[in-house]
């Protein structure tokens, strides 16, 4: 397994790690098979999504803390419970199908590692069957 280190720097970003995930691929030499991409915590998140407009970053994170505010009289004490909620409509888990050497996305998308409680350190666990 493979570990991403994060440092993220507001409450609620998306941080792309496209680039670090395939540079773990092309490192290991893997052709085919499948990249798992698990996130460790529990008010953080991970999703593809475009990649090539910043604008769209910035919309997820503004309607998902519209939809799910910071202060909605949630019974949870530490005052994060908004940031679990995020992190259960994201998902923890992405697996991603590899060809030839590289990771199979669309045109325009990538992988984001979605905050929702920071700015903290974070890890991304990556991990892969071959084939």
């Amino acid at each position: 397994m493979q570990r991403i280190n994060i440092k993220t720097v507001e409450r609620s970003e998306l941080v792309d790690i496209t680039d670090k995930v395939q540079s773990i691929i092309s490192g290991h030499k893997i052709e085919q098979g499948i990249c798992f991409i698990f996130v460790p915590h529990t008010t953080a998140g991970i999703t593809i999504n475009e990649n090539a407009d910043p604008s769209v970053e910035k919309d997820i994170t503004d309607t998902l803390s519209k939809i799910i505010p910071d202060n909605a009289g949630y019974s949870h004490v530490e005052g994060n419970a908004d940031s679990h909620i995020k992190s259960s409509l994201l998902g923890n888990c992405l697996p991603v199908i590899i060809e030839g050497g590289r990771l199979c996305l669309g045109r325009w998308q990538g992988i984001f590692f979605a905050e929702s409680d920071g700015p903290r350190s974070r890890e991304v666990w990556v991990e892969f069957i071959k084939k």
